[in-house]
């Protein structure tokens, strides 16, 4: 693609050693990733400048550059605009040819529960065999294609050519989590969405966004900004969700557990055996032609237990129903959705258990241990990755709701690390996030023992574990090994145990699973 051309998507305040007619290969913001031809786009990270990279860019081959300050020794073509971010998701946009304008997307945003929400909508997309996709925390998934996420929502130029890749694999319907970090740099500026939601908002990247108002903001701003012919989904028992009703161009859906004055609302709820039963009752008509859902009732039963999992599928049973999908398929699909890796999954069960968990935050942490309060055991062992590159709030909140959680499940000693080598550099804990969290606990009288590696704390609380002791894995990035690596350390607490017996909970993961682990788990389950 020309130069000239692609230019055309963005807005240039000035253009520096501009040629004519210069032949472009692709984009790139990385100046490791560049190849001959390339354009190269300066952005300014949370943590670096692209625009210092600029002549190792040019040394790798990159022929023009997109600038927000010109590099006054570097001669290269250099496209001045007012932010790279947008440019960046501009120009990503127009050389993928608007792959999402081909596709029908669903963009889900909430402090807790957007990848559960995720997955089960995708699983009532499959339930009626239609070609998906995924994007979020976990992975990006398409056809037969899986890869592990870095970020919750890649950067503008990966996240196209992802939709562009699911364009040529004839994908119909993509689901994605969209976190505030995307949305506040502008990951997803060109997305067209078919659908958005904002179920649920509680404090979480605080220290991120300078306050909890720029937080709210920025996740809104998905309900804001999306288009006339979308439709926003929006829980009326949330009061920053329902607060969005009237401030949306798009099309609103509403629904609840408690209210009942939306287009659907819960009846009949039965959690008594925590996995939950209910009747959704549609109250009012909702939809566009041919796909119009009119007054009518129908049960639903769940596999995941909990009732935040109640709220996570009435948001996927409206994106279901506005998509077309049949109530019965509906009903099939989520009465066999069994979860998503690292929400309260069990790796073992055995003379103890051991259950992995995606704390991210004090909503997560509070409706974890709420479960585990009804659970029988005789010793409970937290071992938590401390969260890094979230700040000290974060870590202060998330400490405070584990101190208020202890004495009621008679915690006692917290085995903390920092997950040095199994976290990027983004995610790396600082002194300020770590004493956060220890200065809360330790006021709290809970003994911490602080690991700076992943496996030493896992490997210390497993010693100490003994029968009918109940072992959480909690945490965020920092944790996504950690089923791998407390299975590797019962293989040699337990000898007996063989391979399969162990490591088959592995078998679907696709984050935090070494390659002598995948290795492994396809000579046990070859066709897994």
């Amino acid at each position: 693609m020309q130069l000239d051309n692609l230019i055309q998507s963005i807005d240039i305040l000035k253009s520096i050693n501009k040629k004519s007619q210069l032949d472009i290969t692709g984009l790139a913001y990385h100046s490791a990733k560049i190849n001959d031809g390339n354009l190269f786009v300066c952005i300014k990270g949370f943590q670096t400048d692209g625009h210092k990279f600029l002549k190792h860019a040019v040394q790798n081959g990159a022929i023009a550059a997109v600038v927000e300050d010109v590099q006054e020794d570097v001669e290269i073509p250099q496209i001045v605009v007012q932010n790279s971010r947008i440019a960046l998701a501009q120009l990503a946009n127009f050389y993928y040819a608007e792959p999402s304008k081909k596709l029908n997307m669903i963009g889900i945003t909430a402090t807790n529960g957007k990848t559960t929400t995720t997955f089960m909508t995708n699983a009532i997309l499959e339930q009626k065999g239609l070609n998906t996709g995924l994007i979020g925390t976990v992975a990006v998934k398409y056809g037969n294609e899986s890869y592990p996420s870095e970020l919750t929502t890649p950067e503008s130029l990966d996240l196209q050519y992802y939709l562009d890749q699911m364009v040529k694999h004839e994908v119909s319907h993509v689901t994605m989590e969209v976190s505030s970090k995307a949305l506040e740099s502008y990951r997803v500026e060109k997305v067209d969405y078919d659908i958005v939601t904002l179920n649920n908002i509680s404090r979480e990247h605080i220290d991120d966004h300078g306050s909890f108002q720029q937080y709210f903001d920025s996740k809104a701003s998905l309900i804001r900004n999306a288009s006339e012919n979308s439709f926003a989904v929006l829980n009326l028992d949330n009061d920053y969700s329902a607060s969005l009703i009237n401030e949306t161009n798009a099309s609103v859906v509403t629904f609840g557990v408690e209210s009942n004055n939306g287009h659907l609302t819960c009846k009949s709820l039965d959690l008594s055996t925590g996995r939950a039963k209910f009747t959704v009752e549609v109250l009012k008509p909702f939809g566009k032609e041919p796909n119009v859902m009119q007054p009518q009732t129908f049960d639903i039963e769940l596999s995941v237990p909990g009732l935040h999992s109640v709220y996570n599928s009435m948001v996927a049973i409206t994106c279901g129903l506005l998509n077309g999908i049949s109530i019965s398929n509906i009903q099939n699909a989520l009465k066999h959705f069994v979860g998503v890796e690292r929400r309260f999954e069990y790796i073992y069960e055995g003379d103890f258990k051991v259950i992995d968990d995606h704390f991210a935050n004090a909503g997560n942490i509070e409706v974890t241990l709420k479960t585990v309060q009804h659970m029988d055991y005789n010793q409970f062992h937290l071992v938590y990755s401390i969260r890094g590159g979230r700040g000290p709030t974060v870590n202060r909140e998330n400490a405070e709701a584990i101190a208020y959680w202890a004495p009621k499940l008679g915690l006692k000693d917290v085995y903390a690390t920092k997950s040095e080598s199994h976290v990027a550099s983004k995610d790396q804990v600082s002194q300020e996030e770590e004493e956060a969290f220890l200065n809360v606990l330790e006021e709290a009288g809970i003994n911490v023992n602080l690991y700076n590696e992943l496996n030493d704390a896992i490997d210390d609380a497993l010693n100490k574990t003994q029968s009918n002791d109940l072992v959480i894995l909690g945490g965020a990035q920092g944790m996504d090994y950690g089923a791998g690596l407390a299975l590797e350390s019962l293989h040699k607490l337990k000898p007996h145990l063989s391979d399969e017996e162990l490591f088959l909970p592995l078998k679907n993961r696709v984050a935090g699973v070494t390659k002598k682990q995948r290795e492994l788990l396809l000579k046990l389950a070859p066709h897994q």
